[in-house]
């Protein structure tokens, strides 16, 4: 099980996280490609700061919002980075579906790109043959790990909400079957909610209404001792707001982070010369979750770990091309992304052959 951490730790341990660095130029170019604001800020906002660290050298595009339906367009933003003779390294976050065929592609055209993935849609083994090095949160460990952090905030039950396609995701089903079986150990039982697919006909703003009008709803009929978890990163700003206005527990997001959905739920203004400032933004949301009487029932990691993996992406390339670091070494690639971001992470490889490692961060009770 994942350690808690007090606040106070919390702060100590992640006090210089992410955007720390000074600015640098380098003698070669980096494309990063993540979502926009609306599908994944953390990542947009992670990408902002490299940008500015490396000003000239990190190039950033977003990929569309209705992705699934656009894949061409995807597969086309990552092979024109390839087409740019100074670009030596494409960091993609989230891997959408369409990363694996654009880094198929690179790979004809320019073998010696090296080509790093965050939170991949696509299977293990079918990125991974692909990626130099993928990152995903380990959704192995998740599943018992969530039902047990449910427990301790008191649940007798766990909403699950998600849809068809993210469960037919390998790592997500798999998350879904261990988190069944550790709440069963624990004598909680795990509710399927089936939410309109953001990619659906009623877009984002229908799947974020659902949530909005169905958690009060569960409450209702189940009492406040339930839990949230749900597989999308649309959910959770409205799952933040519903579950506080309901009183029930919310253990964690889908990729979980303080900066994910809390600012906009609880009205957090985050200005310039806080963006990325993990100390403030725990301290900021603790002092909101206090007032409206919900201390110990909202938590999340302590890790902004979307904004982690776009970090260590851009550094871990740097030491590829300029170092030629082996991302085989997973000791290596732990103290690495320690080094980039001063996250103390717990990374494990999915299987052998290919570099595709899940990462558990600790968690934070507010």
């Amino acid at each position: 099980m994942k350690k808690r951490l007090s606040l106070l730790l919390a702060l100590v341990l992640v006090f210089g996280l992410i955007g720390a660095a000074q600015a640098a130029s380098l003698p070669f170019k980096i494309g990063l490609i993540t979502g926009t604001v609306s599908q994944g800020e953390e990542e947009y906002q992670a990408a902002l700061q490299m940008v500015d660290r490396y000003p000239g050298s990190v190039i950033h595009v977003t990929y569309p919002d209705n992705f699934m339906q656009e894949q061409e367009t995807v597969i086309g933003q990552i092979v024109q980075f390839a087409m740019d003779p100074q670009v030596k390294a494409i960091v993609v976050c989230q891997g959408v579906p369409g990363t694996t065929a654009a880094f198929k592609t690179v790979r004809e055209m320019r073998p010696d790109i090296v080509l790093i993935t965050g939170v991949p849609h696509e299977d293990p083994p079918v990125i991974g043959g692909v990626a130099d090095i993928a990152f995903e949160t380990d959704q192995l460990r998740r599943g018992a790990s969530i039902a047990q952090l449910a427990y301790q905030m008191g649940a007798k039950k766990i909403l699950h909400y998600s849809f068809p396609r993210h469960m037919s995701m390998e790592l997500l089903a798999v998350r879904y079957q261990n988190m069944k079986e550790e709440a069963a150990k624990l004598g909680i039982e795990v509710i399927d909610v089936t939410a309109p697919d953001p990619m659906g006909d009623a877009g984002l703003p229908g799947t974020q209404q659902f949530i909005l009008e169905d958690i009060p709803r569960q409450a209702a009929i189940h009492g406040t001792d339930i839990a949230f978890f749900g597989t999308n990163c649309g959910m959770m700003e409205p799952a933040i707001r519903a579950s506080l206005e309901a009183g029930i527990i919310f253990p964690e997001q889908c990729c979980p982070s303080p900066f994910h959905g809390y600012p906009g739920a609880l009205g957090i203004e985050v200005d310039e010369e806080h963006k990325g400032d993990v100390a403030w933004i725990l301290e900021q949301i603790k002092a909101k979750v206090a007032d409206m009487g919900r201390s110990g029932r909202m938590a999340t990691w302590v890790a902004p770990i979307n904004m982690v993996f776009v970090e260590a992406g851009v550094e871990l390339a740097i030491k590829a091309v300029q170092e030629g670091m082996d991302f085989s070494d997973a000791a290596a690639v732990e103290a690495a992304i320690y080094e980039a971001t001063g996250v103390n992470l717990s990374i494990n490889r999915y299987e052998e052959g290919y570099n595709y490692y899940l990462v558990l961060a600790d968690s934070i009770i507010f």
